[in-house]
Formats: structure tokens, C-alpha cells, sequence
């Protein structure tokens, strides 16, 4: 459900922090619409205040409901694993003790692959390729101003993983996984998402629903299910078909922790 909220600042930037501190979420979930550019006026007299609107997805409410055969409350934890499995991604926040550079053809060919869909995108950046301590292979995209490369939510960054994952696996006898990540785009993403998941299970408790949430990747609603598999009177599970599956936290009293 798409919300707004208007702010007013000084500034166009203060007017959108602003905003952003009243709702509790970070810059990349809102899109902003500048209403009114500050005026200074003269000698600091008659001057006027930036104005913005700032819009948002709210998760949308829907009653309580019994649980039935079709929306069963034991499979969050079943769930998650599937989830995670099904978005084939190794996990966001790794240890700079569990990486090491990486020097193998694997690397070379992510690599490659990159640096040609780079050149074609016209961004200025490289690839800087390591692997973990499971094998899974990190690239971080380093560059200036990377935001077209990680797109509204992850969508483009997401894109430019399953592409090189293809490319790179084409004729592997064995799979690997790659995760692909850009500013730190990804655990600020993830942290974003658990503060979210808090704040809607804070929200299904106190007015006894369960609230959907937007659509979301597989890995992203596995990261909800694993946020709230122990939150105390609260339980997930996933309703839709892709790319429109959402996850459900819903209030079932004596769940959870």
C-alpha cells in the first residue's frame, strides 16, 4: 500500500532526513518529490521552507484469521530454508577473516563478464573478487556513484547477479554460488528489512492482526522469517506466486519464543 508523508526543512536535504527519522527507514526504501525549494529571502527575513513529500510502501493489514490446511503457522522455519535456498545466495554478512582474494579461472570469468556488462551499462567501476570460507564467491562492484548499478531496492543488482551467475556456470560441471554487492548495498538492505520485520510484528501484536507484507525475493523473505522465527505471539509464512509472493506475519498467540 503506497503512503506519503510532507515534511519541511531548511533545506531540501534537511526536509528529507527529516522525513526519514519520522518513519524509520533508510533513504534507498523511500522515493521523495520535492514540493517546494527552500528560500533564503533577504538578510533572513521572509525566507520560506523546503517542503518534500516522501512516499513509501506500508504493509497492508488484513484481519485475523484461523489457521487453516492452506496457511498452516508451523512452516516458517521450513519455509525460510526453502526460500533461502530457492535465491541461491550465500549470506550477506560475512567476516573479513572469512574472505580471501580470489586468483582461479572462476574468478577470471565473473571477472570478464563483468567488466564487458560494466563497459556496455557505461558505469565506471570494477570487480573485486574474493571467496568465502564455504566456497561461495563475493564480488564487490567498486566505483563512484554506483546507484544506477544497484537499481530501486536491489532490482538491477539482483539482475546483474543471476546474469553472471548463468554466464559463469554455463559449462561448470559443478554450481557455484556468487553474490554480488555494491556500496555495501546488501547488509544495509538486510538490517533495513529486520528492523522492518520488528517494527510489523511490534505492529500485529499490538492490534492482534496479521499484516502482508510488499512482494519480496526469496532471499529477502527468508531474512523476515529468520528475524521473527523466535519473536514471542508472532509467525510468518508466504502467500502468492512470484515475482508477487509476500510474506504474512501474523498474530498467533503462544507462538514463537
Amino acid at each position: 500500500m503506497q503512503k506519503y508523508i510532507e515534511c519541511t526543512g531548511k533545506t531540501e536535504d534537511a526536509a528529507i532526513a527529516a522525513a526519514l527519522d519520522q518513519l524509520g527507514l533508510a533513504r534507498e526504501e523511500v522515493s521523495v518529490e520535492v514540493l517546494e525549494l527552500a528560500k533564503p529571502g533577504f538578510l533572513g527575513i521572509g525566507g520560506t521552507l523546503a517542503k518534500v513529500r516522501v512516499s513509501y510502501e506500508a504493509p497492508e493489514e488484513e484481519p485475523v484469521a484461523p489457521v487453516s490446511e492452506e496457511t498452516p503457522a508451523a512452516a516458517p522455519v521450513e519455509e525460510a530454508a526453502e526460500e533461502a535456498e530457492e535465491y541461491a545466495a550465500p549470506a550477506v554478512r560475512e567476516s573479513a577473516a572469512g574472505k580471501t582474494p580470489a586468483n582461479d579461472d572462476i574468478s577470471a570469468r565473473i571477472t570478464a563478464f563483468l567488466s564487458g556488462l560494466l563497459a556496455q551499462m557505461e558505469v565506471n567501476a570494477a570487480p573485486q573478487v574474493s571467496v568465502d570460507e564455504e566456497g561461495n564467491y563475493l564480488v564487490e562492484l567498486v566505483g563512484q556513484e554506483l546507484g544506477c548499478v544497484i537499481g530501486r531496492r536491489g532490482e538491477t543488482l539482483d539482475a546483474i547477479q543471476q546474469l553472471t551467475g548463468y554466464a559463469v556456470n554455463r559449462d561448470l560441471s559443478h554450481r557455484v554460488r556468487i553474490r554480488i554487492d555494491a556500496e555495501g548495498y546488501r547488509s544495509k538492505r538486510e538490517e533495513s528489512l529486520e528492523r522492518m520485520a520488528r517494527r510489523t510484528a511490534e505492529k500485529a501484536v499490538r492490534f492482534r492482526r496479521n499484516v502482508t507484507l510488499e512482494p519480496m525475493n526469496a532471499y529477502e523473505r527468508h531474512v523476515i522469517h529468520t528475524a521473527l522465527q523466535d519473536y514471542p505471539d508472532v509467525t510468518t509464512y508466504s502467500i502468492g506466486t512470484e515475482p508477487n509472493r509476500r510474506t504474512v506475519v501474523a498474530y498467533t498467540p503462544g507462538e514463537g519464543r
